[in-house]
């Protein structure tokens, strides 16, 4: 690998200081905190991997990186962007470990939040469920104001009644943050700004969050429960966020501190604070993001990402080159695979797929005595029983290392050795003995239980988008993605699996990837057809200014930001919006408009009619980006001769009682043009490739282990 390019530099060093040359990417995730450590004078990666620390993510952190300091004689003085992805806010809202938090609204509307929009998301379900709101009832209060539909003031607000409120909360129910909700403040948002200042006087140390600075558009309920959810993980993420910038501070940090957000881009850590919703998937878009400028290196079109962790996996699908993002998403839902059952959130973000089959997902026994695997995970503490860190039920990694996927003697390049004898007393504890099934045939009950949940999520999230990944190629990565890339790119009928160097932090590198981003969207109703050109630009303006103040935050000179521009319009009457893309170019009409969302509609919808409806534009939308912070692979020379195994092990590719020996390998000893015939186990310090028999994995020129899955015997058995 070469060294990343920067375009820019985001402090200047002192005189005679010399100017920080290293760049560092952490993804901090479920059980594992990934580390990549770059050296962008020689293009050197150094990488690490440890235990989360659950009770307190920030040790993990500091621990790793002293440990890259160490191993490379690098100071944070040095370190020239230090980007940081996370999943500290997501797990706060599913573990409900957020902040206690009040909700302010307009008279009449306190029950938004939990009526949301009276569907049903399953309708023959006698017993639904729905996610039990953030904030209970007792943490609503109503407050005298009214602005109306079209952004008139109906009823001035009073900042006494706001006070009077907010102190009950304060000194009564002991609340640790605020949302301030008001009806129609996407239009005119007078008095949540009122409201704010007001709260700001009196109880200056209580973080507030106003929909009108969080998402300032139409749908009451889906705006309403995103600031909430803001306000929820605020004073969590900014704790966090705090120690970390002091413990960099104290060590001499001149670079910037950037976090990853939902929707692929890098922001400073003072937006993060005040916007804390945008971080909800910041982990996972890393890797998503790093797969999809591979996908791009190596020409694939049509790809399906992969990323298997120690808790959760997740997909994301790119066709014809074009990702996707999301406007409207939920996240913590009740039935996992069910639209609706989640609270909505209303906030960029790449659209993934997410289901919790980790390597440390808990297999046990249902209400209707059937396996099931997931979503319940050990988590970094007390972790698989293998790890003899306490844990004694069974999850996927303990499958695999009975199996013979994992190695019990390398795990982590030999740094933690995995306990056996654990793992199958656990699974036999809970599952062999119950369903009177063997030790292993337990364990492969689990590894298919996992691959067959995470293909049926993967087709399930395409179908809904309408798209058939068979034939696709799937990048698989992630510290267990590559264990069960082939058998989850057969069940989905994918034609290739690729799995890139250092699979297992990819997400890591992915983040120092990820251009300086950010996103703002408005809503102004208004017909297409009664718009002008010059009407289009200057609805547009205020949206940027606002923009280019949270890009400039994070020291990227104004001359290097590029706009891009985006309607959300619908036909007249309709429930749902067509994001339409507008070219870069000056000077677009109300007729490129309508072209342009046809061609939409019909990619969405998969129809040629055109109805004889008025367009209507919903949203209007920006996103300013900065520079790709680029990284080159090399093409590395072809070299002749057959690859040489380290050893063999014991795998159980086809079942229980049908055990073969498998060839090992060491990834750092294969090189360009070689070929590992399976059965066979390709082991790296953070994860392993399992390449069952009658398949193959050719290294290509940038180091990537590829198999063609059309090319095996026995290509689509399940």
């Amino acid at each position: 690998m070469q060294p990343f390019k920067r375009s820019w530099v985001p402090t200047s060093p002192g005189r005679g200081q010399p100017r920080p040359t290293w760049r560092l990417g952490i993804d901090i995730g479920g059980t594992f905190t990934d580390f990549v450590f770059i050296d962008t004078r020689t293009g050197k990666i150094h990488t690490e991997k440890r235990l989360t620390t659950a009770d307190d993510p920030a040790r993990s952190v500091f621990e790793g990186i002293n440990t890259l300091l160490e191993a490379t004689g690098a100071t944070v003085a040095d370190i020239s962007t230090f980007v940081h992805g996370t999943t500290l806010a997501i797990n706060a809202v599913i573990e409900r470990k957020g902040a206690r938090t009040g909700l302010l609204t307009t008279m009449g509307f306190s029950d938004t939040i939990e009526l949301g929009r009276e569907t049903r998301y399953d309708l023959y379900d006698l017993k639904l469920r729905f996610p039990v709101p953030l904030v209970g009832r007792q943490l609503r209060k109503e407050v005298k104001e009214r602005i109306g539909p079209r952004g008139d003031v109906l009823t001035p607000i009073d900042p006494d009644d706001v006070l009077e409120h907010t102190r009950a909360l304060v000194e009564q129910d002991r609340i640790e943050s605020l949302a301030v909700c008001f009806l129609h403040s996407y239009l005119n948002p007078e008095h949540e700004r009122a409201a704010k200042q007001a709260i700001a006087r009196t109880f200056p140390d209580l973080p507030v969050s106003i929909s009108s600075e969080v998402t300032p558009s139409v749908r009451e309920y889906e705006r309403t429960s995103t600031v909430v959810v803001n306000a929820y993980v605020q004073p969590v993420v900014a704790g966090y966020l705090g120690r970390i910038e002091s413990w960099l501070a104290t060590r001499g940090l001149r670079g910037s501190f950037l976090l990853m957000t939902s929707s692929g881009g890098t922001i400073s850590s003072a937006t993060a604070r005040a916007l804390p919703v945008r971080l909800l998937e910041s982990g996972p878009v890393a890797g998503m993001q790093m797969a999809s400028l591979l996908a791009s290196l190596r020409s694939d079109r049509n790809v399906l990402a992969f990323d298997m962790g120690g808790t959760t996996s997740k997909g994301y699908v790119v066709v014809a080159g074009e990702a996707e993002k999301t406007y409207q998403w939920e996240i913590a839902r009740v039935h996992e695979f069910k639209v609706g059952s989640g609270l909505p959130i209303q906030s960029p973000a790449m659209k993934l797929v997410e289901i919790g089959s980790g390597g440390g997902s808990i297999a046990a026994i249902d209400r209707r005595g059937v396996l099931q695997v997931g979503p319940r995970s050990s988590g970094a503490s007390p972790g698989p029983a293998c790890y003899g860190s306490g844990g004694v039920a069974p999850t996927i990694t303990d499958a695999n290392v009975l199996l013979g996927f994992l190695g019990a003697e390398s795990f982590l390049g030999g740094r933690m050795r995995l306990q056996t004898e654990r793992a199958a007393g656990a699974i036999d504890e809970a599952l062999g003995k119950p369903l009177g099934l063997g030790t292993l045939e337990a364990a492969w009950g689990i590894h298919e239980m996992a691959n067959e949940d995470i293909s049926r999520a993967f087709r399930i999230h395409a179908a809904e988008r309408g798209i058939d990944v068979g034939g696709f190629t799937m990048i698989a990565f992630g510290g267990a993605g590559p264990l069960h890339a082939v058998r989850v790119a057969q069940k989905l009928r994918m034609r290739r699996v690729v799995v890139p160097l250092r699979a297992g932090v990819f997400s890591a590198l992915g983040l120092l990837t990820a251009p300086i981003a950010f996103d703002v969207a408005s809503t102004r109703r208004t017909y297409v057809s009664a718009l002008t050109t010059e009407e289009i630009a200057r609805h547009f303006t205020p949206l940027e200014d606002v923009a280019m103040q949270f890009v400039l935050k994070t020291g990227l000179p104004r001359g290097q930001v590029k706009i891009s521009r985006e309607l959300e319009v619908r036909y007249f009457g309709q429930g749902h919006e067509v994001v339409v893309k507008l070219p870069r170019r000056a000077g677009v009409t109300p007729e490129m408009i309508a072209s342009l969302f046809h061609k939409a509609y019909q990619r969405t919808y998969q129809t040629t009619i055109k109805l004889d409806y008025e367009l209507e534009v919903m949203n209007w939308r920006v996103e300013l980006v900065g520079p790709n912070p680029r990284i080159e692979l090399r093409q590395e020379q072809h070299e002749s001769g057959d690859p040489v195994a380290k050893g063999t092990r014991l795998a159980h590719f086809n079942g229980p009682g049908r055990g073969v020996r498998a060839m090992v390998f060491d990834r750092s000893q294969l090189h360009v043009g070689q070929t590992v015939s399976g059965p066979a186990i390709v082991e790296e310090v953070e994860s392993s490739l399992v390449i069952p028999p009658g398949h193959a994995a050719v290294v290509d020129p940038w180091l990537n282990l590829v198999i063609d899955l059309d090319q095996a015997s026995g290509q689509h058995g399940v």
